[in-house]
């Protein structure tokens, strides 16, 4: 079995692990503000066509959506600035787990995709390879039914596949609309 089929299995069997309840048709754009623990920043835009309910025996009433996604990230001296670019298709799994102040939905979510990144070289890093995990943890709020920002932290790894694997680390604030 290949690496990508070994990606493939990974990425669909959890999704196949559960009852699907409903499909929402609700669609959302994001934008983001990247912040690299190695000096690197940037911004990052996404599109989720659809999200799915789920129920869960272990974790009860789930969400899961399917993020396709596009980076573009700076690094670098103020006068020898260097840029590169990622593309990435995630699912992202999310759960409710309060309301603050009875008005403002709070979830965590979790999600572990693949990326390519344009540069196997990223701020004096070689990464391995261009084909990349995005993993991220986050935190959101939504502030109404069209919108929420979120607090989140992404890891792009080759995952053992290449012995050169440093990782890149981010703390994303992120700004989505739902439509």
């Amino acid at each position: 079995m290949n690496r990508f089929t070994l990606l493939f299995y990974i990425l669909l069997c959890p999704s196949l692990l559960f009852t699907t309840n409903s499909l929402s048709a609700k669609q959302t754009v994001s934008a983001d503000y990247m912040h690299g623990f190695d000096g690197i920043d940037g911004l990052r835009f996404a599109y989720r066509p659809f999200t799915q309910d789920i129920t869960t025996q272990w974790f009860g009433d789930i969400k899961l959506y399917w993020e396709a996604s596009a980076v573009v990230w700076e690094y670098g001296e103020s006068n020898t600035r260097s840029s590169s670019y990622a593309v990435s298709l995630t699912p992202v799994f999310m759960k409710q787990i309060t309301t603050i102040a009875n008005q403002y939905p709070l979830y965590i979510e979790a999600g572990i995709g693949a990326s390519y990144i344009g540069d196997q070289e990223v701020a004096g890093k070689d990464i391995g390879s261009n084909y990349q995990f995005e993993d991220r943890l986050g935190v959101f709020v939504e502030l109404d039914e069209s919108q929420h920002v979120a607090v989140r932290y992404m890891h792009f790894s080759n995952g053992g596949f290449n012995s050169d694997n440093p990782g890149l680390d981010f703390l994303n604030l992120s700004y989505a609309y739902h439509f």
